[in-house]
């Protein structure tokens, strides 16, 4: 079975607990493992403050998960989001060959620079 990269953004109310939070995600990171997607990677990017009001809220809790899975998942992963009214907005594109690579880059410098500040730290 062939697999495409995905990745995908959902924006979370902003009246959640920590722990709300934390279980909505694992939600749908269990709904994609369930369907056969391959997570690669999960990245809470936290509050941040929208560009318009959405629902009354300024600002909502962002994540994002780059996956690999079959084409089939997508309209069962976005029934998820539409039917859980903790999701304000989402959306899940097919990357690239390139996006994929710049992913990969960019985790590898976020990686890179925390084991030099956990490195520079110890010499302190």
């Amino acid at each position: 079975m062939h697999l495409n990269n995905y990745e995908t953004v959902f924006i979370l109310t902003p009246v959640l607990s920590d722990e709300q939070i934390k279980d909505t995600v694992e939600k749908f990171q269990k709904i994609l493992a369930d369907n056969g997607a391959e997570i690669v990677h999960v990245d809470h990017w936290g509050m941040k403050k929208l560009a318009y009001p959405i629902k009354k809220k300024t600002s909502g809790v962002y994540t994002v998960v780059e996956f690999k899975a079959p084409s089939t998942i997508v309209k069962a992963l976005e029934t998820e989001y539409r039917r859980d009214e903790r999701v304000m907005r989402h959306i899940c594109i097919v990357l690239d060959k390139h996006a994929v690579a710049y992913n990969e880059k960019k985790r590898r410098k976020l990686s890179d620079k925390k084991v030099d500040e956990a490195a520079t730290t110890e010499e302190k």
